[in-house]
């Protein structure tokens, strides 16, 4: 049985005594304690307390020499999956063309289902298995992936055994989202009603038969999928046991939190376009409202009116939305910077955004998402700091110095 305690932690930030979501004034106590220590039980939080009242220890120990502690990010909308990046849109963009002009031209999510029809299931297990260790490093401990890139019942599929493979292999806990209605493929631009149909008499019976998925997902959002036309796949999916979690309201607000909320989607995400209706809904439904900072920051797109939601009382999570085409990183540490300068949000507020309410948000609570004895032992060790503070302060450095997974330094 290994055992290792952390000592000398400058503050341990982040530690609970039971998982609900953090709501309006919560969201910004975060619960911290001053020159700590921190024990690791094979791959399970075992003790903490102040070092003051350490008692004799018989295993590994590791001086944190002054560093803060925190738990492991968990970063509940990616779409870790894909085949090659869209540097050649990022140009078109600098030149003026827009995220929905490039899409009409044939880039976007059209063009990465492209690539990703010709390589191997193999080819993309590796890239993505690359990528997730490299999010790792940088303090994800949990992470959902979505598919969305194949856009045909093969290449779906593909994609999804590619995230079930990342399930069995990887460290940390992994979810794994369908995302049949991403886009309309090309040979279905004149019948969108036949893609839906394929997606809700195919795609889904096929998938939920091989158990690959844990949520269903839709584009909802004008020139993609309608409100009516998500709102078939939504329940569809309820009838296969897949719960939805929506990108909804990204450019237009157009009734998508209304029928979410009718529907007992769990959460919609984006957000940066809101009504005060669609507040109102969000509000009185208990969906999780997840904000995607890094989307707004690369499109240069409106940011989601944290400061709204959380006044009312929504169930606030933050999440990098990594992509090839809108937002092509997975920092979280960076992320929570953008949601602290642009949405602003306090370092407290992002890193419970980004950590108990973002388990909650997956079904992790009871896992990851905080300091908590029995919890995994996924957490993220700074540089030497005074405070959280320093984390979204140094946007354009990386503050930290070693993260634990199940226990152990990862990398």
């Amino acid at each position: 049985m290994a055992k290792r305690r952390l000592i000398n932690i400058g503050k341990l930030y982040g530690v609970t005594y039971s998982n609900p979501p953090k709501i309006k004034e919560e969201l910004a106590e975060l619960r911290t304690i001053p020159n700590a220590y921190l024990e690791f039980e094979d791959d399970k939080i075992s003790a903490f307390g102040q070092m003051t009242d350490a008692t004799a220890f018989s295993g590994e120990v590791y001086d944190v020499e002054g560093g803060i502690v925190y738990p492991s990010y968990v970063d509940c909308h990616t779409h870790l999956v894909y085949a090659k990046n869209r540097e050649d849109e990022f140009v078109d963009r600098i030149k003026g063309l827009s995220y929905q002009e490039i899409a009409e031209n044939g880039g976007g999510i059209l063009n990465s289902a492209d690539k990703l029809a010709n390589m191997t299931e193999d080819q993309l297990y590796d890239q993505a298995y690359d990528r997730l260790n490299r999010l790792i490093k940088l303090g994800t401990g949990a992470i959902e992936i979505k598919s969305g890139y194949g856009l045909s019942l093969d290449a779906e599929l593909k994609m999804l055994r590619v995230i079930k493979r990342l399930k069995t292999n990887s460290p940390i806990p992994v979810k794994s989202t369908f995302l049949g209605a991403h886009a309309y493929p090309t040979q279905f631009a004149n019948n969108k009603e036949a893609y839906i149909e394929h997606i809700i008499n195919d795609m889904l019976p096929a998938v939920a038969d091989s158990g690959l998925a844990d949520y269903i997902d839709a584009f909802c959002e004008e020139g993609y999928f309608s409100v009516e036309d998500t709102e078939r796949i939504v329940q569809a999916g309820a009838a296969y046991g897949l719960p939805a979690r929506l990108h909804i309201n990204q450019f237009t607000s157009s009734g998508g939190v209304q029928m979410s909320a009718r529907n007992g989607v769990i959460s919609v995400e984006h957000l940066e376009v809101m009504t005060s209706e669609d507040l109102k809904s969000l509000a009185d439904s208990g969906m999780y409202g997840v904000a995607l900072p890094a989307c707004s920051f690369f499109l240069q797109i409106p940011y989601t009116p944290a400061r709204d939601l959380i006044n009312a009382g929504v169930p606030f999570v933050l999440a990098s939305d990594f992509n090839p085409g809108s937002s092509p990183t997975g920092n979280l540490s960076f992320v929570m910077s953008l949601a602290c300068i642009y949405m602003k949000l306090t370092p407290e507020e992002a890193l419970n955004a980004l950590t108990i309410n973002a388990a909650n948000a997956l079904g992790l609570e009871n896992e990851v998402g905080s300091i908590a004895l029995q919890k995994k032992a996924n957490v993220i060790v700074s540089k030497k700091a005074k405070s959280i503070n320093s984390i979204p302060y140094s946007f354009a450095e990386n503050q930290i110095s070693d993260v634990f997974v199940n226990g152990e330094v990862f990398g």
